[in-house]
């Protein structure tokens, strides 16, 4: 056989691929195709982000009501003033039961420190990224039940002798804890919100206590997992609750400028979820 005839023999014998082109309506097969995985896996994903989320503030809700309840056992069964006024040398001093404000703008642990591990973290809730609107406190997000359970403080005032009156001695103390009936309904430490971002001090919706709705109206909940809350109660449980109350008072322009309602609002329209008796 002739080289020629070889050549020839052993083109037939391996036939050239053929290159096809894809086709616009494949194109758009593929298209859709990832467009669905995506609308399937991205949900998914925010999904199983939130719920990470949500379990770390539960974590750190539940934290703090232990946190409170050391403190309340090494100080005769009584829990942390919400806020308390001082002076010293220097000037006012002001006590929040997370942070301690020094005059010239310095900021120090406050009293429940001392019994959290990581207390930045655990005072920070993870699902508000906003900044405190109480000062220049370096966590934020959680509120702590201030009509009934914390103590709350009033400016340092002076006697006829100049000598200053203040601290425990001019607070309006919460209710005993000898008095308390109802701990697993009773919220001690929540996700705080307000128009402006978070707060700190948790008001009841009734105003009997502070006797100032503007006060009151600032003092909400927010209701930002879901439609949802959490809820650290007095006897260490932590829940949701996602029924977003106005209060019972529910003054319009207080509900819309004030408090933001609906994304924040009140555990109930009465103050059943915040007195402990």
């Amino acid at each position: 056989m002739s080289r020629r005839a070889r050549r020839n023999t052993r083109s037939a014998r391996v036939p050239r691929a053929v290159t096809r082109a894809v086709t616009l309506v494949e194109m758009l097969v593929v298209i859709g195709v990832l467009a669905v995985l995506l609308a399937i896996v991205v949900p998914a994903t925010s999904s199983v982000r939130a719920s990470s989320r949500s379990a770390a503030c539960q974590s750190n809700l539940r934290q703090l009501g232990i946190a409170a309840s050391m403190y309340a056992t090494q100080n005769r069964d009584a829990y942390p003033a919400a806020i308390l006024y001082g002076m010293d040398g220097a000037g006012l001093v002001t006590s929040a039961w997370d942070f301690e404000h020094r005059p010239g703008g310095e900021v120090r642990p406050s009293v429940l420190w001392d019994f959290v591990k990581g207390p930045n973290e655990v005072q920070q809730c993870p699902d508000f990224l906003g900044a405190s609107t109480f000062g220049d406190d370096p966590s934020t997000g959680y509120n702590y039940n201030t009509s009934y359970i914390g103590a709350e403080g009033r400016f340092p005032e002076q006697d006829s002798s100049g000598a200053w009156i203040d601290g425990w001695r001019l607070a309006r103390r919460g209710v005993a804890s000898a008095q308390f009936r109802k701990t697993s309904t009773t919220a001690l430490f929540g996700e705080g919100g307000w128009r402006g971002g978070a707060n700190k001090f948790m008001r009841a919706p009734s105003a009997t206590v502070e006797g100032d709705l503007p006060t009151v109206y600032g003092g909400g909940q927010a209701f930002r997992h879901g439609g949802c809350t959490h809820v650290c109660y007095l006897d260490g449980h932590v829940g949701g609750a996602c029924d977003c109350n106005d209060g019972v008072h529910s003054p319009p322009a207080l509900l819309e400028g004030v408090l933001g309602f609906p994304r924040n609002g009140f555990l109930s329209d009465d103050d059943f979820p915040y007195d402990p008796r």
